[in-house]
């Protein structure tokens, strides 16, 4: 948001901005304009731009790696009446089945080196890109080819004593990984080669880090899978096994090290790998909570501003109200209703979603499982108990797989299913815990613990918070003053001491916590400043510079508010009129609508819309609104933290401003004398 400059000119004596200055602000406002676009992007392009590249560098080596897996053993095996843990390889053609796939692994490990280098930035896009794709696509096609001779031309001549091995699922597993990620990448190229994005992945330091790490966790699990093989005399892919199940700590307990060698290397062993494991789970956690939960909160937000500006709008809001300033309150009351709304539906979609994972994960897993374990006589019930079971990391040992098809699959369906736990309850902390945590702490207080405002009030105040004071109103508002939209938001006193005092309340947010005689003088404040207005704004240069380095310090210690600092009104008009961007000012405020936004109308009115431009060294302002995109309470931002970096960038203008013009009338006394000269000797003198 770029606003008009304040009654106090930037520059010299002559109100012109140095051209090095106005450069310098034109590159901010340029990064304000990246990190909105960023922030506004939309999401299925964000998926398809950042989404898709990190998934795929996550499964691109893991389908590597299971690749090995179906290269490292034969894929039949001769039970000879035996059980399928005690089978014998059958050999496979050398030409058909270990040569090219060997082949086509080579060609996938150079795929999964490329992107890597692309991502690094190394290698660029137009050139790593096919590469890639077209490795992973041969990589699965290939890979489908060979399970689809093993399973068809090369059937087991002997079904009954007869089957197909761990490695031949790997296979199976493998190619369907490279085609997920051959896809997904391919939808990545389409877009960018469309424009919608750059050719360049945009991945943060986390997103590369998850990557590494997922690395590091196969790599461990396959090399230690190797060791114990040696020392237990267990197969390779049964170590595989083993050091999955111990890895996630949900130990089964059907496969155990016997030797002393292999029980002393398990200490070291269990703790290197749970270390890995937990790395791996919070980076996807931290991700997919965050990264993405900005990305579905944006969108979010997007279409509950459109839904209630479209219904406020049209029951006449802000047409009928007394000034333009109340109309800009109701306005911003209105964007603060629609953020609040939003934060909660987020909340709440993202605990869908991951439940819904879950859930699908459990049920969908369950029927695999009995399906690869019907030698075994699982019930569908027994099948969902067993995945629940592992999925809760609890592992009784009273069922578990042994089939060729239930062990590879419960090594990549454990993968998938113990992060997505952890990301469940995460999501539940902020909702289902939250609602429990108040409803016992309710409880308490309406009953045997009741708190400083008494039972009545614990018992009142949840039906007029529900209503907004319509019911038991007078209970909502000693407990949350100002949240019903009064004609009056306290003023706060502009004097320092009294303005620290004010920022050392809690946010509406926690207004809870708030007491009978802070409220009354909230209100009191409120009259005040209806009556009274702004007329304590700095005069002069010197004062500005004190009002700004005390705000400056005083927004500071709102950014470790929790919850997060939610300024008021009348505090937001404040610094919008300290920083430059008064709200009150015409030109500056655009009526709301429903149409197209600021952005919009300023591109259909012949401007781009990108921040600040200069005319004749004059800073120009566009247009805004409360309940626009470009409102200062849209973004990914916390309030204190947009506006301490425009308090501090105004400051910075300030002294720039200052220091150039003493740079000048200091070459100005320097020179033959004049009048600045010998004022400057008066003043020495004085």
């Amino acid at each position: 948001m770029v606003g008009r400059p304040s009654d106090l000119t930037l520059g010299d004596a002559d109100g012109n901005v140095p051209s090095t200055e106005r450069k310098s602000e034109e590159e901010d406002y340029e990064e304000e304009q990246e990190e909105e676009q960023n922030y506004h992007f939309r999401a299925r392009w964000w998926f398809a731009a950042t989404g898709f590249p990190l998934i795929a560098g996550t499964f691109g080596p893991m389908a590597s790696a299971f690749s090995i897996l179906a290269l490292v053993g034969n894929w039949r095996e001769d039970l000879g009446g035996n059980d399928e843990h005690t089978g014998k390889g059958i050999p496979d053609p050398k030409w058909q089945v270990i040569r090219i796939n060997a082949a086509q692994l080579v060609i996938a490990l150079i795929a999964n080196l490329f992107l890597l280098l692309n991502m690094a930035r190394t290698v660029r896009f137009s050139i790593a890109q096919p590469i890639t794709i077209c490795g992973w696509w041969i990589s699965s096609f290939v890979l489908i080819g060979l399970c689809a001779t093993v399973s068809g031309p090369m059937k087991l001549p002997d079904p009954t004593n007869q089957e197909y091995s761990q490695a031949f699922y790997y296979a199976i597993i493998s190619a369907s990984l490279y085609f997920l990620v051959a896809s997904l990448m391919t939808v990545t190229v389409m877009g960018a080669l469309a424009g919608k994005y750059e050719k360049n992945f945009q991945l943060t330091m986390s997103q590369r880090t998850l990557m590494l790490q997922t690395i590091s966790l196969l790599a461990y699990l396959e090399i230690s899978a190797v060791i114990y093989s040696y020392i237990e005399g267990w197969s390779y892919l049964d170590s595989v096994y083993f050091s999955n199940v111990t890895l996630l700590t949900i130990g089964l307990g059907d496969i155990t090290p016997t030797t002393h060698l292999g029980r002393s290397l398990f200490f070291p062993f269990a703790v290197g790998g749970i270390i890995i494991i937990g790395l791996v789970i919070g980076s996807i956690r931290n991700l997919i909570l965050d990264t993405g939960g900005e990305k579905i909160g944006a969108r979010i937000i997007e279409k509950e501003r459109e839904r209630e500006l479209k219904r406020f709008l049209e029951k006449g809001g802000g047409q009928s109200t007394e000034t333009d300033h109340h109309r800009r309150r109701d306005e911003f009351e209105l964007m603060r209703k629609i953020l609040h709304d939003a934060s909660r539906r987020k909340r709440w979609t993202a605990l869908c979603i991951s439940g819904s994972v879950w859930f699908i994960l459990w049920f969908a897993g369950a029927a695999v499982f009995q399906t690869a374990e019907k030698d075994q006589g699982w019930t569908y019930f027994e099948s969902v108990y067993f995945a629940y079971v592992c999925l809760l990391t609890i592992g009784y040992g009273d069922f578990y797989p042994t089939s060729n098809s239930g062990k590879p699959f419960f090594v990549v369906w454990s993968l998938l299913a113990i992060p997505s736990l952890t990301i469940l309850i995460s999501n539940m902390s902020d909702t289902v815990v939250k609602l429990v945590n108040d409803g016992t702490i309710w409880i308490g207080n309406a009953t045997i613990l009741p708190g400083e405002r008494g039972m009545k009030h614990a018992i009142t105040y949840p039906l007029a918070k529900i209503t907004r004071g319509k019911v038991f109103g007078d209970s909502f508002r000693a407990t949350a003053p100002g949240l019903l939209g009064e004609s009056g938001r306290p003023k706060m006193d502009r004097n320092r001491s009294s303005r620290n005092n004010f920022k050392k309340d809690d946010p509406e947010l926690a207004a809870g916590q708030r007491n009978e005689e802070h409220g009354k003088r909230e209100a009191q404040k409120a009259k005040e400043a209806e009556a009274s207005g702004y007329k304590d704004f700095p005069n002069t240069k010197k004062d500005l510079y004190v009002v700004l380095i005390d705000e400056i310090a005083s927004v500071t210690r709102d950014l470790n508010s929790s919850p997060p600092r939610e300024y008021t009104f009348e505090e937001w008009m404040w610094y919008l009129k300290l920083i430059g961007e008064d709200g009150d000012y015409p030109q500056n405020y655009s009526i709301a609508s429903s149409g197209s936004t600021s952005k919009e109308k300023q591109k259909e009115k012949g401007g781009e819309g990108e921040g600040m431009k200069t005319e004749g060294g004059d800073l120009v302002a566009r247009q805004w609104n409360w309940v626009d995109t470009n409102s200062p309470l849209m973004g990914n931002q916390e309030e204190p933290q947009w506006v301490l970096k425009r308090l501090t960038r105004r400051l910075q203008r300030e002294l720039r401003a200052l220091n150039s013009a003493l740079e000048e009338d200091i070459k100005e006394w320097k020179g033959e004398g004049g009048p600045k000269q010998d004022r400057y000797r008066c003043e020495i003198t004085q």
